[in-house]
């Protein structure tokens, strides 16, 4: 479900973009269009931090420690 979600918005943002070339947008375009890119750049760093904090490195003595932010 959440994939389709994904995957619909991204259709939506890049008919918005091909439409914009072609013969530009209307101002309700506009702004959907930047709530569109909003949210799916807010998915997109969400799944990103997730899966950085999923990893860990493999000290030489077999321990694992995981990532820290800096």
């Amino acid at each position: 479900m959440e994939q389709e979600k994904i995957s619909e918005r991204l259709k939506r943002i890049n008919e918005l973009a091909h439409k914009a070339k072609a013969e530009g947008l209307t101002e309700e375009e506009t702004i959907e269009r930047d709530q569109l890119r909003k949210e799916y750049l807010a998915d997109f760093r969400a799944k990103l931090r997730s899966t950085v904090e999923q990893i860990t490195i493999v000290e030489e003595d077999g321990s694992h420690t995981p990532l820290k932010r800096k």
